[in-house]
């Protein structure tokens, strides 16, 4: 055996031995013990082989001078073996290679993992239960399973019919049952084996002439107690990067860089969590259930506080405004002024924001709604509370349309209660916009609706006390930001979404805001009437659309979702011409997003008008624009969509009083498919089909522009962790109230890790 064969056994046996004269020589550092760990690598060393002869049956201090000799025999030729005295530490900030040999140093490198830190934080993905690993007499005919067998005789075997290399393995589990491990056309597993090795092997049960084990992943048992007699984590992996041997390296991190400061150490008993040295050590080797548990909930915790504290650091802490008054008299006449009765749900937000409003803090709101359910109402609430008390309001919308339809709306509410409402658009004729801005100017406008023309260059307020943003993710937080700017004092705000989103999704997404839903709709508001049709079905919904274009009525198409412009464009506009030939007595028109913004915004308007039966879109139609006339929906391919946007789209039609369809078109029909899209028929709740979509298809991207340079979520599960988001969102606000910069000593410790992770991700830092 070479040197550098010999090299590598002395570090694996070096290890143990120092480990076990730190434990005192119980003899309970190896499963199986110490003497078979010597007996299957020591043969470099044959003086070992008789030195640790009878070990398990000697006593401590008998066991001691064994591992003493056994130290000396090992360090004989090397400069000096690491006494057993204090291990040297590792900050997170050191790199990872320190935790490895230098020939496997590249194997961090390729997972990700460069700091003693990313190691710490690479997560299990599952465990196998370890601690009683099954004998071969109890496995069954078929069943995957997990055991711990002693090599005994190895071969490499040729099929003669199908010319297969077949590697074979006998071996003999730990109650001395036999049998055959196989490989299929991997012929190098057999230079990995050496007999009298102990493996740990994962595969599919055969019970045929004797049983044998087909192998789907095997490992060297190694040096030390981590892949048997626990619960053992399985880590994500590369080829080429075994678990042994991350293993290995977590456990060396977990023993040379713990303790840590734990950055919640002042809240953390209040809050009964597991302190975070001891998490770090759970995570990755459990004692138990519940100790995993545990460390779950205190490292899920850790991830949302940083994500709150990351949003509201950015949106710069807790921020004093101006307090408004609110009189009782103010609210009666709003409310008798409206041509129709609030829901309940609008009464609560209501309440919600006249207290915001009120607080000497700046006002920072979240209204989720969903399509139809009166945020434009509340929004002009708002709004006339901020009018009267002398101050301007101002309301931002993605598009032309949009924001025509929100002034339309606006001065139909606010008008007869003396607000003055103005539109400012990109489009407005030079002399009219600057009238306008003169009225802003000088205060006679008290309410300014608009698109981006509202933050261009020229446009002044007297005294901006409210900004309002509708549908903020189709344009980002810069513009919303650019908006306040425009106040001498920082107004209150208020962001509407249309997008019914989960609440611990939005808890993190607006983690800046607080959260409001109307989760009530208005009487009268007929659901759309929802069909899910497989793709041979086709022509029966084309036939359905025939009769409502029939009847006067307007229908939309969306074409298929393809992640790539140019193939959405080119779907798109296949499906525009297919359609001339199949409905010839339609007035088709085709709405992509290559065109122009305001090519766009002219079809739209042609359409609302009534200039055709049929729109072919891609999935720009504008969220909240109104079409009367349009009653059907049919979305092409609609498993490649989520529910939500689904969900979405069909709100475009029955906002007229007629009533609405939706025919969801699914190309790929399977069972799953199927079952997921008919939960869009089985409910017109936004909120439940919301949470449905979060379960079944996950997060996604949370919001572009808004999350980036956001710390990942490695652990937390959105579907499931409403009520840690919340306690960690409540930590966060109390922590940026009391210390908006993270000065005070106790917070030392919680802004390293927003610093790491800023690093880590390649962001600017926030505090």
């Amino acid at each position: 055996m070479g040197s550098v064969k010999e090299g590598e056994v002395r570090e694996r046996l070096l290890r143990p031995i120092l480990r076990e004269l730190q434990d005192g020589a119980r003899d309970r550092v190896v499963v199986g013990g110490l003497e078979g760990l010597v007996r299957n690598l020591a043969r470099p060393f044959p003086k070992l082989l008789d030195l640790f002869q009878g070990y398990g049956e000697k006593d401590p201090e008998a066991r001691k001078k064994v591992l003493e000799e056994a130290l000396r025999i090992l360090q004989d030729g090397q400069e000096k073996a690491p006494p057993p005295g204090p291990k040297p530490r590792l900050k997170p900030q050191d790199p990872a290679h320190l935790l490895a040999p230098p020939q496997s140093r590249k194997k961090l490198s390729e997972l990700g993992l460069h700091t003693v830190r990313d190691v710490l934080h690479h997560y299990p993905r599952r465990y196998e239960d370890r601690r009683a690993l099954p004998g071969v007499r109890y496995l069954e005919d078929g069943q995957k399973a997990t055991l711990s067998v002693k090599v005994l005789a190895k071969e490499l075997v040729r099929t003669p019919k199908k010319g297969m290399q077949l590697v074979q393995v006998k071996a003999m589990d730990a109650w001395g049952w036999r049998l055959a491990l196989v490989w299929f056309n991997q012929p190098w597993v057999l230079s990995q084996i050496e007999e009298g090795a102990t493996l740990i092997v994962t595969g599919r049960v055969q019970r045929r002439n004797g049983v044998q084990l087909l192998v789907e992943h095997f490992e060297d048992e190694g040096t030390e107690s981590l892949s048997t007699g626990r619960i053992v984590p399985i880590y994500p992996a590369k080829e080429g990067v075994g678990q042994a041997f991350l293993r290995r390296t977590v456990h060396r991190a977990l023993e040379m860089a713990l303790p840590l400061p734990d950055p919640v150490e002042p809240y953390r008993e209040g809050l009964a969590l597991m302190p975070y040295s001891q998490a770090l050590r759970a995570i990755h080797f459990p004692e138990d259930e519940e100790a995993l548990k545990k460390a779950l909930l205190r490292l899920k915790f850790d991830e949302y506080l940083l994500l709150e504290l990351k949003a509201l650091l950015d949106a710069g802490g807790v921020v004093l405004g101006r307090a408004f008054r609110v009189e009782e008299a103010w609210v009666e006449a709003f409310k008798k002024a409206l041509p129709f009765p609030l829901t309940r749900a609008q009464e609560r937000v209501m309440a919600e924001i006249a207290q915001d409003m009120q607080s000497p803090r700046q006002m920072a709101r979240l209204l989720q709604g969903d399509v139809g359910s009166g945020k434009t109402v509340v929004a002009a609430f708002a709004l006339y509370l901020a009018a009267m008390n002398g101050a301007q309001g101002a309301l931002m919308a993605p598009t032309e349309i949009l924001a025509r339809q929100h002034f339309q709306n606006l001065t139909r509410y606010l008008f007869p209660l003396g607000v003055r409402v103005e539109l400012l658009l990109g489009s407005t004729p030079a002399r009219e916009r600057e009238a306008i801005l003169a009225r802003l100017r000088s205060g006679e406008a008290q309410v300014a609706v608009g698109t981006h023309a509202l933050i261009q260059e020229g446009v002044e307020f007297q005294d901006l006390g409210l900004a309002v943003v509708d549908e903020e993710h189709r344009f980002g937080v810069l513009q919303r930001r650019a908006l306040l700017k425009m106040a001498k004092t920082p107004p209150d705000v208020l962001v509407m979404s249309a997008t019914p989103i989960p609440r611990s999704l939005a808890l993190t997404l607006y983690g800046d805001l607080e959260v409001s839903v109307l989760d009530e709709m208005p009487p009268g508001r007929t659901p759309v009437k929802t069909k899910v049709l497989p793709h041979r079905l086709r022509l029966q919904a084309y036939a359905f659309a025939r009769e409502e274009i029939k009847k006067g009525h307007q229908v939309f198409v969306v074409a298929p979702a393809i992640e790539e412009s140019e193939l959405d464009l080119k779907a798109a506009t296949l499906l525009y011409e297919e359609l001339q030939g199949l409905l010839p007595e339609a007035r088709i028109a085709l709405l992509h997003g290559k065109m122009p913004a305001r090519e766009k915004e002219a079809v739209m308007e042609a359409f609302r008008q009534g200039a055709y039966d049929l729109l072919v879109s891609t999935t720009v139609i504008e969220v909240g624009v109104d079409i009367p006339r349009a009653t059907l929906i049919i979305v092409e391919n609609a498993e490649r969509f989520g529910l939500a946007q689904l969900h979405q789209l069909r709100g475009r039609v029955g906002r007229g009083g007629l009533p609405g369809y939706a025919i969801f078109l699914a190309g790929e029909a399977s069972q799953k498919t199927m079952k997921r899209l008919k939960v869009l028929e089985a409910s017109t709740d936004g909120f439940y089909i919301a949470e449905m979509d979060l379960k079944l298809r996950g997060p996604g991207e949370l919001r572009g522009t808004r999350q980036s340079g956001y710390p990942e979520l490695r652990l937390g599960d959105l579907a499931e962790d409403t009520e840690v988001i919340e306690r960690a969102r409540a930590l966060a606000k109390a922590i940026v109230e009391e210390d908006p910069d993270l000065s005070l000593p106790k917070h030392q410790a919680l802004k390293e890790e927003l610093r790491a992770q800023a690093e880590r991700i390649g962001f600017r830092e926030v505090i």
